[in-house]
């Protein structure tokens, strides 16, 4: 568009240079330049030529009657009043002919000008030319090279249009148009002619998305113009603000606190909507836009929507209002201690989550909490997420609520019965129960009993007799156990089972079959500082205390000893109780010794010869025959001397490293 306006003024230039054409102002802008010579200018020199015209061309019965003289001085005028008409000037025509490549127009020119057809051709292919047709145009050339007078419409229309926003820009009107695209630093918008729209200019804030504004019509000012250069420049916000200043009038006359009116939402931000009002702005925070719980303001409104406010307060000086939306309805929570008394059932959607619980909308406006506590009656729920998501729908029952608080307590859980308020009717103690290991702990397992329960093994109930360290090396997570059902505590919801208790407690039998006294075997365990653990049965241990061992006072008793050695030992206490076996090396091998020492005497009594008897017998005889008739206390003879000298070894044990015990009562040394 504008090539083709440099184009034209090229031409005019050229014009002006061979007939000394006057230059055109633009108004205020020293650079701008406007055609001065009008509509008005064409049509009288269209009107001095028809009349030259007419005087020429006379009437053809005088014509005989005129002087030769005479026509050759109207042929003079006539060719003065055409060279009036100048090359760059719009003038009025009259097509008279309409053919395939060329309208022919008559301007009042010696002859008729031509126009390109597709000047007149729309968007369409349609031919908008008939004969007789008035019609501005623009005189290119009047002659040229091949005596053609070059005529332009569209030339002409553009002149035309400057003319117009000349007139607009002085009288501070506006202009109609469509923006066409986007563009560096604004929006491309046609007016007639191609124009420019800054971005700051398109509206009162700024927009993010100028696409969404293509295609659009809107009034615009023209800010300035500049006809040479063929640049246009103009601003719809300066309407915008106009308009505002006298909205803001009218609203400042209504406005006050309290009054109900109607607004456009502006702006959203995280903290509330901006309204305007009609030249004001008010605020809506997001506490005052519903009684419910908002996350984000763009979640009930969006730019542009028109609403309804109250106004909460008016500050005229700094022209600051305060607007709500949820002061239109009352507030619901007048209402819920007798909508909701404790105890009634509801069903509402979770909105939201938190460590501690989940927020129920029970009605708009209205949320209640339902504690972790609260959901359920047998699971240990850490976080609520592990029953529930946003938006569920849950059923729940009343607890507890506070009005002047604004808080009700929910319960889940109360919607179904209590199942520990049964079980103990269902497993009473000693009932043997079979489930899968649902978890496995330091302390202990966990089987699944019924829904939602679970019973503890603790690790002291898995076995009489095994020490286990960590119940993982007896069991693994799912495998099916049996056990017994020990204690029940509803209060606390524990629920203790034993799996030893379904076998006998061997240390029943333990302090029969392992009396005081008795010689057991064993095989070493463990070795402590202060003793030996020995393995009696399996599962059943004892311990020899260090002061229990035998052997060489002067080093450590314990040394001589291994894990996996099998020994004997001697039992020395039983406690069924603590489950204890007390052991004895040293008083086993001490009744070794005894043994041996006895056994020793008896064979030595064996070995006495016949004639020591029969001496001993002859003695005990003469000394009968030689006593008193009164009878004397018998007393016991020496041993002969051989006896006494055989009885000698006796003393080589008794000095031994570990002297014997004395003999047990009823035994003597013959």
């Amino acid at each position: 568009m504008e090539k083709e306006i440099n184009f034209a003024t090229q031409e005019t230039t050229e014009a002006t240079n061979e007939n000394e054409a006057t230059s055109l102002d633009l108004g205020n802008d020293p650079e701008t330049a406007d055609i001065d010579s009008t509509a008005e200018d064409s049509q009288s020199v269209v009107g001095s030529a028809e009349e030259s015209k007419e005087e020429f061309m006379g009437d053809p019965e005088e014509e005989s009657d005129e002087d030769p003289q005479d026509a050759d001085s109207f042929m003079r005028l006539y060719e003065e009043s055409l060279k009036s008409i100048k090359e760059g000037e719009v003038v009025s025509g009259e097509i008279v002919q309409v053919d395939k490549e060329y309208v022919l127009v008559d301007i009042g020119y010696k002859s008729e000008g031509q126009i390109s057809i597709r000047e007149f051709v729309d968007d369409e292919g349609n031919l908008a030319a008939k004969v007789g047709d008035k019609i501005e145009v623009l005189l290119e050339r009047r002659e040229d090279d091949e005596g053609v007078i070059r005529l332009s419409k569209e030339k002409a229309a553009k002149i035309k249009v400057w003319d117009t926003i000349r007139e607009i820009y002085e009288n501070d009107g506006t202009v109609k148009g469509t923006i066409l695209s986007r563009v560096k630093g604004g929006l491309s918008v046609d007016i007639g002619l191609q124009a420019f729209l800054p971005g700051s200019q398109v509206d009162l804030r700024p927009i993010r998305d100028m696409d969404s504004l293509v295609g659009m019509e809107h009034e615009f000012k023209i800010v300035k113009y500049n006809k040479r250069r063929g640049n246009i420049v103009l601003s719809r916000r300066a309407i915008l603000e106009a308009e505002r200043v006298t909205l803001k009038e009218k609203t400042l006359e209504i406005i006050e606190e309290g009054s109900v009116l109607r607004g456009i939402v502006k702006n959203i931000t995280d903290y509330g909507l901006f309204i305007d009002l009609g030249g004001i702005d008010g605020l809506v925070h997001i506490t005052d836009m519903s009684w419910g719980r908002v996350g984000h303001p763009s979640e009930m409104q969006k730019a542009g929507d028109e609403i309804e406010v109250k106004v909460l307060s008016f500050d005229k000086e700094r022209e600051r209002v305060s607007l709500g939306i949820k002061q239109l309805v009352p507030d619901p929570w007048s209402q819920v201690e007798k909508e909701y008394p404790i105890g009634t059932r509801i069903t509402g959607r979770v909105v939201s989550l938190t460590d501690y619980g989940a927020f129920i909308e029970v009605e708009q406006g209205v949320e209640g909490l339902i504690h972790v506590s609260e959901m359920s009656w047998t699971r240990k729920v850490r976080h609520p997420s592990q029953l529930l998501s946003i938006g569920d729908m849950v059923e729940a029952i009343v607890l507890n609520m506070d009005i002047s608080r604004k808080r009700i307590s929910l319960g889940m859980k109360q919607v179904a019965p209590n199942p520990w308020d049964v079980i103990e009717e269902k497993y009473p103690i000693g009932t043997t129960i079979e489930g899968k290991i649902k978890n496995i702990t330091d302390f202990g397992a966990f089987i699944g009993i019924d829904e939602g329960i679970d019973g503890l093994v603790h690790i002291s109930d898995i076995s009489w007799t095994k020490r286990i360290r960590h119940p993982s090396e007896v069991y693994k997570k799912g495998q099916e156990v049996r056990a017994v059902v020990l204690n029940i505590d509803r209060n606390n919801e524990r629920f203790s089972l034993g799996i030893k208790q379904l076998a006998p407690d061997p240390w029943d039998e333990i302090p029969v079959k392992f009396k005081p006294g008795t010689r057991v075997t064993g095989t070493v365990t463990n070795v402590t500082d202060f003793g030996l653990f020995l393995e009696l049965e399996e599962g059943i241990e004892g311990l020899v205390h260090v002061s229990e061992i035998s052997g060489d006072k002067k080093g450590n008793p314990l040394s001589r000893f291994q894990i996996d050695d099998v020994i004997q030992a001697k039992v020395i206490n039983v406690s069924r109780e603590e489950k204890k076996i007390g052991l004895s090396i040293r008083k086993l091998d001490e009744t070794s010794e005894k043994d041996i020492l006895r056994s020793y005497l008896n064979t030595n009594q064996e070995a006495t010869s016949n004639l020591g008897e029969l001496l001993r017998e002859e003695m005990m005889n003469f000394e009968d025959q030689s006593q008193p008739e009164d009878p004397v206390p018998e007393q016991k003879e020496p041993l002969p001397e051989t006896e006494v000298s055989e009885t000698k070894p006796v003393t080589e044990v008794e000095n031994s490293d570990s002297p014997p015990e004395e003999l047990p009562s009823g035994e003597k040394t013959e």
